[in-house]
């Protein structure tokens, strides 16, 4: 291509070819040769150039720019959109997720799962109302206090030890931890729950208490009303099973001089909640159990006692349970499920308990002949 006069550069002799040709067809302009003003503006550029030397044209840069944020917009459009599609679709499996978060019951049931800080004393006053869900073998204790209550062996925790009615210090902690363990392995050890012999708890007892040992025998073979080893032990009936692997329990340790000196009793009050579900294939209504307990352990110095080391002896005790049939004494726990004929059993009256009440002792309530009712489970 050559140039004019001025050094603009002219129409190429390949170009007005190209331009004779495109006219023939039909289309195309005629290339112009530049004006005056043009040519003094061309050079005016050229200079310019020539002072920014090879820097790349502004409008390129902020070009390149747009695109990319163009990109980087369709990109979070996309990502917006599955993430609204993966929503619609969470709502449409579990719609009450939705539900929950607009009426704040999402909120509710989170307070409501706080754990509570351990017992020290007796409460003043029952647990107050929870929700009315119903439990699930994904959260068997749902609507219930117990959701906030610890879970198996941490529910019971000692107090303390200090030194007492002649026993040192170190005496009274192993009398605390010898009887969390009979608590442990007579209510909460997952084979006594399943039927077997609950042996770990029955060499906690002193052998001193023979008469003792040989009526909790005779209930363990033969279970009958007024020698049921549910007294003492809790399991499971051979038609129910555990919902999970978790027990909740709440309670408290107490310590006390005992009825002579070198001895301390150690007092005992626990709720335990069992959730239970049923054997049969396919099952998953889970049903609650809750059995109260008050004991009294009695840890005697060896030197001013004949006790057994390793061993506790066992003083009153008393046990109350929610939601097992009435009137079967086998030493199991029996609860309800929904599909119980109505006529099945006797028929619950008297005024209803809350078996999660724990603000009056066991020997505080009346004593109903019959089958109770109760506020919940």
């Amino acid at each position: 291509m050559g140039k004019n006069d001025e050094g603009i550069p002219a129409v190429s002799d390949e170009e007005w070819a190209r331009f004779l040709a495109q006219a023939e067809a039909g289309a195309g302009e005629a290339p112009k040769e530049p004006s005056a003003r043009a040519r003094m503006v061309a050079a005016r550029l050229r200079e310019e150039d020539a002072r920014r030397g090879s820097a790349e044209p502004p409008a390129w840069r902020a070009g390149v720019a747009r695109r990319e944020r163009g990109r980087g917009g369709r990109r979070i459009k996309a990502a917006l959109a599955i993430a609204f599609v993966a929503a619609l679709a969470l709502i449409a499996v579990r719609p009450e997720l939705v539900i929950d978060k607009l009426t704040g019951k999402a909120e509710q049931d989170a307070k409501a799962r706080v754990p509570l800080a351990p017992e020290t004393a007796r409460p003043s006053a029952a647990p107050s109302a929870v929700d009315p869900d119903r439990p699930t073998l994904s959260e068997p204790f749902k609507g219930s206090p117990a959701v906030q209550w610890a879970d198996g062996a941490s529910g019971i925790e000692l107090p303390e030890a200090a030194a007492l009615n002649g026993l040192s210090k170190e005496q009274v902690a192993a009398g605390l931890e010898l009887s969390k363990r009979f608590l442990v392995a007579a209510n909460l050890d997952p084979a006594t729950i399943r039927g077997d012999r609950p042996q770990a708890a029955l060499d906690l007892i002193d052998p001193a208490q023979g008469e003792l040992l040989k009526r909790l025998e005779q209930a363990l073979a033969k279970p009958a009303k007024g020698n049921d080893p549910l007294q003492m032990f809790v399991r499971a009936g051979r038609e129910t099973k555990l919902a999970g692997d978790v027990v909740k329990v709440r309670g408290r340790l107490q310590v006390q001089p005992g009825d002579a000196h070198g001895q301390v009793d150690v007092l005992a009050d626990y709720t335990f909640v069992y959730p239970l579900m049923q054997t049969n294939p396919g099952a998953d209504e889970v049903s609650r159990s809750i059995v109260r307990r008050q004991m009294k352990f009695t840890v005697a110095n060896p030197r001013e006692w004949r006790v057994k080391p390793g061993t506790v002896q066992l003083g009153a005790y008393l046990y109350d349970v929610g939601n097992s049939a009435c009137f079967v004494y086998d030493g199991a726990l029996h609860p309800g499920f929904s599909e119980d004929r109505p006529d099945s059993g006797p028929t619950p009256s008297g005024t209803p308990q809350d078996p999660y009440d724990r603000s009056k002792g066991l020997d505080q309530r009346p004593a109903e002949e019959g089958c109770g009712t109760l506020s919940r489970s």
